[in-house]
């Protein structure tokens, strides 16, 4: 009993409820000032043009969503769009959809009326009085027992109410819904998004790994030496190190807390240097070679860039330590090539481990790149070429 008067309970009813009155307010009124044929034949032509209008569609909508969702529905936001149409189908459904709603309405409208009088007819009949001659239904005769079904047309009315309600809702998120091309471009918004995350984590996984990597070594290395300046400069190298890490942390919790924050303030390979001079204060030997103009880079190739020389780097402190590092950065022929070698040592990633050479091969892929990484001639190897297009 309480899950059938439940519906009863939510404002969202009513406002259904009187969503489908106002779709036939203005035909009523014509009703009344001109022949009965002719005001409904030119309601459901006017409707019929106007939803062939852009615009209707962004009305009928807003007014959808206000009156036919229930608080909270966060999903209808994407079931009922307010964007004016685009196509012909969406004119062509939004012109549907205005002489559903017309119908409907009407014929709700119509039960509202008389369903009540209707139970007031068999109340009155069953105490002897006479019936209303508007209602739909004449009830013939004097019997008590009318009494007794007074009441199912009210209830009829609520059923009816409570239905309507609820078909008007699902009409409305067929036709005024997304057609394919606001599926398809709905779908491709939310995998951008995904695909932004994704591209913070590894921007945190870069820097910050990067980071405590080159921390890690500093510290066991000064520790090893036992040499006050050399102490002093592996503390340089931390200070710099983590402080380059916050500004990045920070840069890639701008991006999450403003969503249109360019990416053009995140590093590119311009500051190469800056990791170059990080590895050698780590210890290692990094000789550098850098062929052509990097700063005319495209930008995603440029930041790509960056991140893979870090990422690259970062393996080389982690898993070789202090060994000499060879570095070519070389742009020509519409191709940026970065090439980062050392010596192998005892151990050895296999093939695919390591989220940071599988992050590298991810970065290259996503440009139409393409990503060597493993043992070549007595030294691990790095080899990336990004198209500049």
């Amino acid at each position: 009993m309480v899950r059938i008067l439940r519906p009863f309970a939510r404002a969202v009813t009513y406002t259904r409820w009187l969503h489908l009155f106002m779709a036939v307010v203005w035909p009523a009124m014509w009703w009344y000032i001109f022949d009965e044929f002719l005001a409904w034949s030119t309601a459901i032509v006017l409707l019929a043009c106007a939803g062939l209008v852009p615009a209707m569609r962004t009305v009928e909508g807003f007014q959808a969503r206000l009156l036919l969702l229930a608080h909270g529905d966060d999903s209808g936001d994407t079931e009922i769009v307010t964007a004016p149409s685009s196509t012909w189908g969406d004119r062509g459904r939004t012109s549907l959809w205005l002489e559903f709603r017309l119908f409907l309405g009407c014929g709700v409208g119509f039960l509202t009326v008389h369903l009540p009088m209707l139970a007031e007819d068999l109340a009155r009949t069953a105490q002897g009085g006479s019936p209303d001659r508007a209602t739909f239904i004449q009830v013939p005769g004097h019997h008590w027992w009318y009494a007794l079904l007074a009441p199912l047309p009210v209830i009829a009315l609520a059923a009816v109410v409570v239905g309507a309600g609820a078909l008007i809702t699902v009409m409305a998120r067929r036709l005024l819904g997304p057609s394919p091309a606001e599926r398809l471009a709905a779908m491709e918004e939310r995998t951008e998004r995904l695909l932004e995350r994704t591209r913070i984590a590894r921007e945190l996984h870069d820097s910050i790994g990067h980071a405590l990597t080159v921390a890690v070594v500093q510290a066991g290395a000064a520790r090893a030496a036992g040499d006050p300046a050399f102490t002093d400069r592996a503390l340089d190298a931390i200070e710099e190190t983590g402080r380059a890490a916050l500004e990045d942390l920070e840069r890639v919790l701008g991006i999450l807390r403003e969503s249109d924050r360019p990416v053009s303030s995140r590093p590119t390979l311009i500051d190469a240097d800056r990791l170059l001079e990080s590895a050698r204060a780590s210890g290692a030997k990094v000789d550098a070679e850098l062929t052509g103009a990097v700063d005319t880079l495209p930008g995603p190739v440029s930041r790509e860039g960056y991140r893979i020389l870090q990422e690259s780097l970062t393996n080389v402190l982690r898993h070789a330590g202090a060994v000499p590092v060879r570095v070519r950065i070389a742009v020509a022929e519409g191709t940026l090539g970065l090439e980062v070698r050392n010596p192998l040592t005892a151990e050895i990633p296999g093939p695919g481990r390591g989220s940071g050479l599988r992050g590298i091969r991810e970065r290259a892929a996503l440009l139409g790149g393409s990503a060597q990484t493993g043992p070549d001639q007595g030294d691990w190897q790095v080899h990336v070429e990004l198209p500049l297009r």
